[in-house]
């Protein structure tokens, strides 16, 4: 009850007090540039890296990205820029 109490005020927060809502829902803000990079931010972390996969942790889920030759090209806490060939960016469900 009280994580449906806490869900309801960050979505009236974001709705009334004009809070962008990626930083308040605890949600990725993903920016693709063509299909060569991607730049993923307020992830949970990486849960698994290979040429051809990206498995990145989310507050509710996961971000599965594949592709093609890929290269984390910068990685913090909670952002990472990855470069390859994109070809899908799927949510996976919890």
């Amino acid at each position: 009850m009280a994580k449906k109490w806490g869900e309801r005020l960050r979505s009236w927060m974001t709705k009334n007090m004009e809070l962008p809502q990626d930083v308040m829902m605890d949600l990725p803000r993903i920016t693709m540039i063509g299909q060569i990079h991607i730049y993923i931010e307020n992830h949970r972390g990486l849960l698994g890296f290979s040429d051809k996969e990206v498995r990145l942790l989310l507050e509710h889920g996961q971000l599965l990205i594949k592709g093609n030759n890929f290269v984390i090209k910068t990685i913090m806490p909670e952002e990472i820029l990855l470069q390859g060939t994109i070809d899908q960016v799927l949510f996976v469900a919890e």
